[in-house]
């Protein structure tokens, strides 16, 4: 990934700065875009010169995503890979939940990669290895109990990763990771008893999303690949 570009959505949370540092690792110029106005401290002192953090971005507002892939590209003068990550979670059942969760879910998760997938895509086209990667969910599979609005909206991301990878075939690859539970310190805290060693480590997943983006992998495209620990 020497000399690549890359961008990295809701990069200030446990999974994306796993994410960020695994292409930093690899050579890659990253771009950690978040809507938080600053990284956690001390993220970007592991990541080298090479990164840059860009907070306070909307990326519900089509105009905020298309000027953030311009900063970018700007910047490191091209666009190589796109992998989002921004998104969000709400437990409820249907019966006794919100319509605006759904709403709420419906941003985060399906108008967030859909804004950025368009503000990105002929960038990538034109670099002519361009990725994106995008962070459905396992649980969008087979849904459980309270998991209506989450899994509905990670399904949506499903469907748009399969017909944007229609669309592109030959100029950008698209695929997305559909992990189980990810160990992060809110899942742990949600779920005291529950057997941690089995869920996904953010860094095992970020290294999936690596190789998606890598040369190797140019051959695959359209995939929903899941990523489920022992779960």
């Amino acid at each position: 990934m020497d000399g690549k570009a890359v961008i990295v959505t809701g990069a200030f949370g446990v999974l994306g700065a796993a994410v960020a540092k695994a292409f930093a690792a690899a050579g890659a110029r990253v771009a950690l875009v978040d809507r938080v106005e600053a990284p956690p401290a001390g993220l970007m002192e592991t990541l080298g010169a090479d990164a840059v953090a860009l907070g306070g971005v909307d990326l519900t507002d089509p105009g905020q995503a298309k000027a953030v892939v311009a900063d970018v590209v700007a910047r490191f003068g091209r666009l190589d890979a796109l992998v989002n990550v921004a998104g969000g979670f709400r437990w409820e059942t249907h019966a006794e939940g919100s319509p605006d969760t759904w709403e709420l879910l419906w941003a985060l998760n399906v108008r967030t990669c859909a804004n950025m997938c368009r503000a990105a895509v002929a960038d990538l086209a034109a670099s002519g290895d361009g990725r994106i990667v995008n962070v459905g969910a396992g649980g969008a599979v087979k849904a459980g109990a309270g998991m209506g609005a989450y899994a509905a909206t990670k399904a949506g991301v499903h469907r748009l990763t399969e017909a944007l990878a229609e669309e592109q075939k030959g100029k950008v690859t698209v695929n997305a990771v559909l992990p189980s539970i990810i160990d992060t310190p809110t899942n742990r805290a949600d779920m005291p008893k529950a057997d941690v060693s089995a869920w996904v480590a953010p860094a095992d997943l970020a290294q999936v999303i690596l190789f998606l983006t890598s040369p190797p992998a140019r051959a695959i495209t359209g995939a929903l690949i899941p990523v489920s620990g022992r779960v």
